[in-house]
């Protein structure tokens, strides 16, 4: 049995964070000692392990939820697990393609920079355009 200190050490995840994942419902209630200090066992820290490497590969919380569910029933096929990823990679592309865009827009907006004054500044400019941004964006 792990106290609270152990586990977190041992997922390199902090305390806060366990005790929040046990608020949400993704860590069932430990069990606890007669002076009320948490213990986990082994299944705890594999799925402590398990949420962990899920939010390194940027899965949402809900999305986490649905794969422990899933987990926890072994008969269900493969395919609802398979949704879920690829959902989450088409999430991700989405994304991927949003921060190129963002990253080609200030590339243009720093060759434009003519280095001059402040009051010239072409990044300050297109920063200030709102309106450009709200119509480019809007869709």
């Amino acid at each position: 049995m792990l106290t609270i200190g152990a586990l977190a050490k041992r997922t390199g995840t902090k305390v806060q964070t366990i005790r929040y994942y046990e608020q949400v419902g993704l860590l069932p209630d430990p069990g606890r000692t007669e002076g009320g200090q948490r213990r986990y066992g082994h299944a705890d820290l594999d799925r402590l392990a398990f949420i962990r490497h899920a939010r390194d590969l940027g899965f949402g919380l809900s999305a986490i939820r649905e794969l422990l569910d899933l987990s926890d029933r072994p008969d269900r096929p493969c395919a609802d697990v398979d949704a879920i990823a690829r959902r989450h990679l088409s999430d991700m592309e989405h994304r991927i393609a949003r921060l190129e865009a963002l990253r080609v827009e200030l590339e243009r907006m720093l060759a434009e920079c003519g280095a001059g004054r402040v009051a010239d500044c072409r990044v300050l400019e297109v920063l200030r355009d709102h309106e450009e941004c709200l119509t480019d964006h809007s869709s």
